[in-house]
């Protein structure tokens, strides 16, 4: 019997854990009954008794895991994490505020046993806020075209991967993954499908996107798969001087041709000087993203350091 495994990433969610589970569960039982599954909650270290309603619920099914964070370890760590630790021969990745729909499991497993090993859920449209649908679109198109890797539009990381990639993620030892970025890297090789959906409200709680969270995301796929910020620098660094060299040479024989007694006042030289110190404190504060980047892959910490894992057991 194959088993699916469902990893379900959380964070203050205590008002919808327990229903999530229990809703999957029922998805699981009526529409997939040949099939063995787990449940795996990976908490990152939430505050309003999330972990409290996860011990209740583990002890009620042993087909239900959990693990404990010892502390926040962010978006991308501790879900990537979690796929690293789930045990089926597939695993669906989907998070616990039912934005994700629970009724494309049985959907993307009847296209994973067709041999698409990568099953994507694409957003065409949502019914969050439209002004951020708006601008995750138009990140999303920038991001793309400043890639040289092909980056999936409106790909949240919602959806099937194969135990193969599990195992090819379990081998990449990136102490800062991507995973959006990851799927669009190799999925070409596993034969990767993209369904379509509507990305439901949140059904309870409160949002933990912030304008610092999607900055971080926006920047790690930045550093992480794009070599254009950098290139610009260089580019309009060579422009800058170029014009300034020429600039110089035309101030410096009008002066000395005493054209008309030419005269220019200090305003062009301010102007210049403030529109070059700004270009500069731009490109040192991108280069200064690259160098974080570069300075976490160095060190090198563990993705997640866990506090607690329950139902693991038998393993």
């Amino acid at each position: 019997m194959k088993k699916i495994s469902i990893l379900i990433p959380c964070y203050n969610e205590v008002e919808n854990v327990e229903l999530m589970s229990q809703t999957v569960i029922n998805v699981l039982d009526e529409a997939l009954p040949n099939y063995d599954y787990e449940l795996l909650f990976i908490d990152n270290c939430s505050t309003d008794g999330t972990r409290d309603v996860l011990e209740r619920i583990c002890k009620t099914n042993k087909k239900i895991k959990a693990i404990f964070n010892v502390t926040n370890f962010g978006q991308f760590n501790s879900p990537f994490y979690g796929m690293c630790q789930t045990t089926g021969d597939c695993t669906i990745s989907m998070c616990c505020d039912f934005q994700d729909p629970v009724e494309l499991i049985p959907r993307f497993v009847e296209e994973w046993e067709k041999g698409h090993k990568i099953v994507s859920g694409i957003k065409t449209s949502s019914k969050e806020n439209p002004i951020v649908y708006m601008l995750r679109s138009m990140y999303y198109k920038l991001i793309k075209n400043m890639s040289d890797t092909q980056m999936i539009e409106h790909f949240t990381g919602f959806g099937l991967y194969d135990k193969t990639f599990i195992d090819i993620l379990k081998e990449l030892d990136d102490p800062i993954p991507f995973l959006r970025g990851i799927v669009a890297e190799y999925g070409h090789g596993f034969n990767r499908l993209e369904i379509e959906y509507e990305q439901a409200k949140r059904r309870a709680g409160k949002t933990h996107n912030n304008f610092y969270s999607l900055y971080d995301a926006a920047m790690l796929s930045i550093t992480s798969y794009t070599k254009v910020g950098l290139r610009l620098a260089t580019m309009l660094g060579f422009i800058s001087s170029g014009i300034s060299l020429v600039v110089a040479l035309v101030y410096l024989i009008l002066k000395l041709c005493n054209w008309h007694n030419f005269q220019v006042g200090n305003a062009p030289l301010l102007i210049g000087v403030y529109v070059i110190g700004s270009l500069q404190l731009f490109f040192i504060g991108l280069l200064g993203e690259y160098i974080l980047n570069i300075n976490t892959r160095v060190i090198h910490r563990p993705l997640v350091v866990e506090e607690k894992r329950i139902n693991f057991e038998e393993e």
